[in-house]
């Protein structure tokens, strides 16, 4: 769909790639005052999302991940990040793939902002530079989510962060430092606050780019990670545009009844699935995959994940593909091959990815309640997602009360959600319930991830010979090691 960039160079603290595209943008990065039109920002734009797969190398550190054993197919990504071990491999799904694409995307989104700037800015183009600047937050809170400690304000002043591009790169072989993870998100905050007030609904496809919807499910999502938890309810609200189950992923009506090849076109439709707010096309190989590598989804975890019977005591939607654990998995993704070169058939594989959704935004908002004590509201917007992900869901006779919750969900271990703020007794069992059908409802696409660092959970793995790994509460592992090349241009590793 658009993985060629427009042709502003690259920066990936490694090299400066110069990509050929568009004629309107087959410039030198010196000569940059070509792109001299609202036209030619708006496509230097569609290049500013990075074009990256995280699933492929973070769901495979959760507790979603069990071993199928040596009949599985090895994958080296897969092998290494279940052991949470630093890899430096460059290749598409890794670390330092995802590092690279997410700080190419900011490149363009500096550029596509210099570019307003030169021609005078102006009502015109605020439609642009809202986008732009969202898109720059966005890569940036997944650079820091990724490979830095989880977000706490008592230590954030001084925790390591990632280097904050603001301008347009003009030094091949730059010095580059990292700021302090508080300093990161101020940055992405102004950023969120300056760009949703500009942010156009005009948009061909606008499922590939920060509408306003997008924008407030994004900032719903920045503000989870801070604790402010009013701030999460409005963004939540203006993302959701109201209460209706119908803006949800309809796993009951819309997916159960299909084969798999139209859940999976259904799910990453831009058109058809009022769920999907941001989808992006990633040069990826996770599909071919996801469902056979070695650490996924095997039988222990495929009953805890996806029983027969949910929490209602219905049967769930969800539907688990696949004769066996060598290949169960969920119809989520579908690939894409570019053919590049017809004589030698040769091209690159693409996988479309959810960024964000609104089963997302209603589980923010839920737990936000929780936190507030507004408990009531909380339990509404769990029964909202239950109602669309069970078979045969009556509101009337299937709705949870809190006291449901408080008694079905409570945890067995009061410690095990220790985030930096704490939980209200009352509200401990809110956000078990929320955590674990996110779980669920996200599996394989790698956010499981963001709530183990967020709530500092304790992650087991098991080998097939019962052998146990463990990744503990505040284990440095948990902020994924920068790449060895971001190092060699004075990047400071992570600590270990």
């Amino acid at each position: 769909m658009k993985h060629m960039k427009n042709n502003i160079f690259k920066i990936v603290f490694l090299v400066l790639l110069v990509s050929s595209c568009d004629d309107v943008l087959d410039e030198t990065p010196d000569n940059r005052t070509s792109i001299d039109s609202p036209d030619k920002i708006a496509e230097l734009l569609v290049g500013a999302y990075p074009e990256a797969a995280y699933a492929s190398f973070l769901e495979p550190m959760t507790d979603n991940v069990g071993d199928k054993g040596p009949s599985a197919e090895e994958v080296r990504i897969n092998q290494e990040m279940f052991f949470w071990r630093d890899i430096n491999d460059v290749d598409q799904d890794t670390p330092t793939f995802y590092w690279n694409e997410a700080y190419a995307a900011i490149a363009q989104a500096n550029q596509a902002l210099a570019s307003i700037d030169a021609l005078g800015g102006g009502q015109e183009l605020d439609g642009l530079r809202g986008e732009a600047l969202l898109c720059r937050a966005y890569a940036h809170f997944m650079l820091v989510s990724i490979f830095c400690k989880a977000y706490n304000p008592a230590t954030a002043g001084s925790d390591l962060g990632i280097t904050y591009m603001t301008e347009p790169e003009t030094v091949l072989l730059g010095k580059y430092r990292r700021g302090t993870i508080a300093n990161v998100y101020d940055k992405i905050r102004q950023d969120i606050e300056a760009g949703i007030p500009l942010i156009e609904d005009t948009f061909n496809v606008p499922a590939y780019h920060f509408t306003k919807k997008a924008a407030h499910a994004f900032a719903s999502r920045f503000y989870l990670h801070t604790g402010q938890w009013q701030k999460v309810i409005d963004h939540s609200n203006l993302a959701l545009g109201g209460n209706d189950t119908s803006v949800l992923r309809d796993w009951e009506n819309f997916y159960r009844p299909r084969t798999y090849s139209e859940q999976t076109t259904r799910y990453i439709s831009s058109a058809v699935e009022p769920a999907n707010l941001l989808l992006v096309s990633a040069a990826s190989g996770f599909n071919r995959f996801h469902a056979t590598a070695r650490y996924q989804l095997n039988n222990p975890k495929r009953d805890e994940l996806f029983p027969f019977f949910n929490e209602t005591g219905k049967e769930s939607a969800y539907q688990v593909f696949g004769s066996n654990d060598l290949f169960y998995n969920l119809p989520k993704f579908t690939e894409y091959f570019k053919v590049t070169n017809q004589a030698t058939s040769t091209g690159e594989a693409f996988v479309t990815f959810v960024l964000l959704s609104t089963d997302e935004v209603i589980f923010n908002r839920a737990e936000a309640y929780a936190m507030l004590g507004r408990l009531e509201n909380a339990v509404a917007d769990i029964n909202r997602s239950y109602d669309v992900k069970t078979m045969g869901f009556n509101p009337s006779e299937d709705n949870f009360t809190v006291a449901d919750i408080q008694s079905i969900f409570q945890p067995d271990d009061p410690n095990l959600y220790t985030p930096f703020y704490n939980i209200p007794d009352e509200s401990l069992a809110f956000i078990h319930a929320i955590l674990n059908l996110k779980r669920t409802i996200f599996y394989n696409e790698g956010m499981r991830w963001f709530d183990i660092k967020r709530h500092n959970i304790e992650v087991e793995h098991r080998d097939i010979f019962g052998n146990s790994f463990v990744l503990p509460k505040d284990d440095l592992r948990r902020a994924v090691q920068i790449p060895e090349a971001a190092q060699s241009f004075g990047i400071d590793e992570n600590p270990r």
